[in-house]
C-alpha cells in the first residue's frame, strides 16, 4: 500500500512540480505528509472499529489503506517538486535526478536498518511515528518557508496542535506494551484462573503464556501438561536429565521441570532478549536462576551446542499466527536429532484442524524423514473433531507408550497422565488420506498451508 502511495504520488507529484515549481510548494507537501502521518495514530483505533465486521483479508486491506495511503501519496510528492526546484540547467538533469533518488534510495535503506534494529527499542513505533510527524512539519517550516506565512503557519500550527491533543485523549499516543522490542509488543497483566491469581504474558496479541508467581507447577495450556507428562516419563529414569527449550515464553515449562527435577539442566533458546528480561522483572524468575538462556535464533545456535547432550529438545515456538518456518525443516529437524543422546526426545507444539489441515500432516511427514518413531499426542481424544487444535508431536529414536507414561506418573505421585497417544495404525491411516508435504529449506509452504487456520482467527 505504501509502494502504490508513493507511485500515485510520484505521478501527482510531477504535474504539482510543473505547475507550481515553488519552495511554498514543498512547505505545503511536507506540512501535508506531517500532519496525515500525525493523524495516524488517533485514526488507528477507529478504523480498526470501523472495519472490524469484515472477512479478515478485506479489513487488513480497507485499514492500511485507510491508515496510510494518503501519507504516502504526499511523501511520494516530495522527490518530484525538489527536483523541480534544484534543476537549474537542462543538461544537468540527470545528474540532480540521480543524486536525489539515490539519497533517496540510501535514506530508505538506512531508515528501515536504524528502526529496525535501533529506534523501535529504543522509542517504540508510536514515538517514533509522533517524531516522525513532527519532524516533518519542521522542514515544511524551514525549507518551505512558510514561517514567513502567518495566517497559513498559525493555521497550520493549530491544526496540528488539534491532532496532537486528540491523540492524547485518545490515548491513541500510549502504546500498552509493558516493552515494545524489537520482534514483540510485550504484555504482562493480571487475571484470576481457576480461583487463583495468575500472571499471562502476552506476546503481540496472543497469550504466551500463564503463571504463577507462587506455583510453578501450575499450567492452563493443555499441551503444556503434555509436555510435562511426557518429562516426567523422561525424569522416571533419568532425574539428572538435560533439556532444551526452543521458544522461552513465561519459562514455564523450564521453571516446572527445575522444581519438580532439581538435578536437571534446563537450557532455553529465547530469540528476544526482552522477553527474558520481562520474565525477570514481571513474571517472577529469580536473575540468579540455574537456567541458561540463549537468547539467539535456533537454527543458528542449535549447530553450535554439543552433540548428545540433550534428553529432551521442547519445541514451543509455533502458534496459529505465526511459525517460524525454518524450524520446521528435514534440515532442522536432522540438527536437533544430532544434539539428542540415543534415547533422547523430540517434542513440538503444533496448532492446526486435525482433517482438514495440511501442516500438522506435513510436519509428521517431517519428522518421520529423520526420526524413526514419531507419536501424534493431544490432551483429549481430538482426533475426531476438526476443529482448530493444539497438537503435540513427539519423535524419538526409540520407542515408548501410553503405558511408559502412565507408570512414570503414578511412580512419581502425579496421578493420570493428561495425554493421548493416537495408535500407529490410525496415524498412518490418516497420513494415507491426503497428500503429504515433506518440508524442506528449498521448500517450506508453512504459510500457505496455515492459511486456512489462520482465516478463522476472529
Amino acid at each position: 500500500m505504501v509502494l502504490a502511495g508513493i507511485s500515485i504520488g510520484n505521478y501527482l507529484g510531477g504535474l504539482t512540480a510543473d505547475r507550481f515549481p515553488t519552495p511554498k510548494t514543498l512547505g505545503i507537501i511536507l506540512l501535508g505528509a506531517g500532519l496525515t502521518s500525525l493523524s495516524v495514530l488517533p485514526l488507528l483505533e477507529i478504523v480498526s472499529r470501523l472495519y472490524d465486521s469484515l472477512h479478515i483479508l478485506p479489513r487488513i486491506v480497507l485499514i492500511t489503506s485507510t491508515l496510510f495511503l494518503v501519507p504516502s501519496v504526499i511523501l511520494g510528492m516530495v522527490s518530484p517538486v525538489v527536483i523541480k526546484l534544484r534543476l537549474r540547467d537542462l543538461s544537468q538533469t540527470g545528474n540532480v535526478v540521480g543524486k536525489i533518488y539515490a539519497v533517496s534510495t540510501a535514506g530508505s535503506i538506512f531508515g528501515v536498518f536504524v528502526t529496525g534494529f535501533a529506534l523501535i527499542q529504543w522509542f517504540g513505533t508510536r514515538p517514533i511515528l509522533l517524531g516522525v510527524a513532527v519532524f516533518l512539519v519542521l522542514m515544511a517550516a524551514v525549507f518551505g518557508n512558510l514561517w514567513r506565512m502567518r495566517v497559513a503557519g498559525a493555521s497550520a500550527l493549530a491544526l496540528f496542535a488539534g491532532i496532537t491533543v486528540m491523540g492524547f485523549v485518545t490515548d491513541s499516543l500510549e502504546t500498552e506494551c509493558q516493552v515494545e522490542s524489537n520482534y514483540f509488543c510485550i504484555k504482562v497483566r493480571e487475571r484470576e484462573v481457576d480461583g487463583r491469581e495468575v500472571r499471562t504474558l502476552a506476546l503481540d496479541r496472543l497469550i504466551h503464556s500463564y503463571v504463577d508467581l507462587d506455583d510453578p507447577t501450575f499450567f492452563v495450556y493443555g499441551y503444556e501438561k503434555i509436555f510435562a507428562d511426557v518429562a516426567t516419563m523422561v525424569g522416571h529414569d533419568k532425574p539428572q536429565f538435560s533439556a532444551l527449550y526452543i521458544g522461552g515464553g513465561g519459562y514455564t515449562m523450564p521453571r516446572f521441570l527445575q522444581t519438580t527435577y532439581p538435578q536437571s539442566r534446563q537450557e532455553v533458546i529465547e530469540i528476544d532478549p526482552a522477553v527474558t528480561q520481562v520474565t525477570h522483572e514481571y513474571l517472577g524468575m529469580p536473575r540468579d536462576t540455574a537456567i541458561i538462556t540463549h537468547n539467539q535464533d535456533a537454527r543458528l545456535i542449535i549447530p553450535e551446542l554439543e552433540a548428545g547432550r540433550y534428553d529432551m529438545v521442547i519445541g514451543d515456538a509455533f502458534n496459529d499466527v505465526s511459525v517460524p518456518y525454518h524450524l520446521t525443516t528435514m534440515e532442522f529437524n536432522e540438527e536437533v536429532k544430532r544434539r539428542l543422546t540415543d534415547d533422547g526426545i523430540y517434542v513440538m507444539n503444533v496448532v492446526d484442524k486435525f482433517h482438514s489441515g495440511g501442516f500438522l500432516r506435513a510436519v509428521i511427514t517431517t519428522l518421520r524423514a529423520s526420526f524413526p518413531h514419531v507419536y501424534l499426542l493431544a490432551d483429549s481424544d481430538n482426533f475426531v473433531e476438526d476443529n482448530r487444535f493444539t497438537f503435540v508431536v513427539a519423535a524419538t529414536m526409540q520407542p515408548f507408550t501410553y503405558a511408559d507414561v502412565y507408570f512414570a506418573s503414578h511412580s512419581q505421585g502425579r496421578g493420570d497422565p493428561d495425554l493421548t497417544v493416537m495408535p500407529q495404525d490410525e496415524l498412518d491411516d490418516w497420513l494415507a488420506r491426503k497428500r503429504n508435504i515433506l518440508l524442506m529449506d528449498d521448500y517450506v509452504p508453512v504459510d500457505n498451508l496455515l492459511a486456512p487456520v489462520f482465516m478463522e482467527i476472529p
